[in-house]
């Protein structure tokens, strides 16, 4: 979690990716590694060897704005992956003694947020910040995600409600998430999004550290470097209750909420996966007070009709 370290890596990852032949170079065979050379691309981004050597080695004194952009589109980054090499060149320039790492203010939402949410109940809901830390849900989303609050009941950590850590250590995710294998790459790197914006976050820190420390698969997917931010799409899940369905997912910035996104589920009307959701709904709906008396005759059987 080191910005410099990130910085190297990352840049290294992407320098790999480009092929010599993409901007008209032999490929050689002499390449030990692949990808351009470090010379390649700063002469292709206008730059010296020296400083960029520098700056991927995770000393980025003096990287303009500018430059940046040269170094981007050489790489041709992508906008997620160009706004990640900026946030992390300006945390790897933070001049001065070596920051805090602080520690999260415990979560919370506004309580008209959790009203709005318990009135769409044809719809799951969840509200999660940029770690993966579920902070509300309404109670079409708990009963779609009964199976990751019942793992994270039984792990008996602190703030165990955590998507991430759902999807890496917990095996009721690869029985949930038809598509595990993306959706578990997704997931670290939104996670490698997160990490760029708040490297002193020691939450965020102490949660790869976790992930990386029991997972072998995380901590290859976490060394790809790649990069995600959920918009849109569509989600394919199996529930235990009702079976397969594929949802449908918006993600919505919430203004005032820093850093805070909501998660809405649906599915196209008519479908199997919207006869599925509504009977999900039906399944989690509280019984109501009077269903739970019975009529019962003096022995104790039901009254004839009931």
């Amino acid at each position: 979690m080191d910005n410099k370290t990130e910085l190297r890596e990352f840049l290294t990852s992407r320098r790999a990716k480009i092929r010599p032949e993409d901007y008209g170079l032999p490929a050689g065979t002499s390449r030990r590694v692949p990808g351009l050379r470090r010379e390649e691309l700063a002469a292709l981004a206008g730059v010296s060897v020296s400083w960029y050597t520098r700056l991927e080695r995770g000393n980025a004194v003096g990287a303009s704005d500018a430059v940046l952009d040269a170094i981007a589109r050489t790489l041709r980054l992508g906008e997620i992956e160009r706004r990640h090499l900026f946030d992390l060149t300006r945390g790897a320039n933070n001049a001065g003694p070596k920051p805090v790492r602080r520690r999260s203010p415990a979560p919370a939402i506004r309580t008209t947020l959790q009203l709005v949410m318990d009135q769409m109940t044809e719809m799951p809901a969840v509200v999660q910040n940029g770690r993966g830390d579920i902070l509300a849900m309404n109670a079409l989303g708990k009963a779609l995600f009964a199976g990751l609050i019942a793992g994270a009941a039984g792990a008996s950590k602190v703030g165990a409600l955590n998507h991430a850590r759902y999807i890496h250590l917990d095996p009721g995710a690869q029985r949930f998430y038809v598509d595990w294998d993306q959706v578990a790459s997704y997931s670290v790197a939104m996670l490698h999004v997160t990490a760029g914006r708040n490297p002193h976050d020691k939450d965020l820190t102490n949660l790869i550290g976790e992930l990386a420390t029991a997972s072998e698969d995380f901590r290859v997917r976490w060394a790809a470097h790649d990069l995600h931010e959920h918009q849109s799409g569509v989600k394919r899940v199996h529930h235990d209750v009702v079976g397969d369905m594929d949802l449908i997912y918006e993600t919505l910035s919430l203004p005032g909420e820093s850093a805070l996104s909501m998660y809405i589920y649906t599915a196209v009307p008519g479908s199997a996966s919207a006869d599925a959701l509504r009977l999900l709904g039906d399944w989690h709906a509280p019984c109501p007070p009077e269903a739970a008396i019975l009529p019962t005759t003096a022995k104790g059987g039901m009254e004839p009709g009931a």
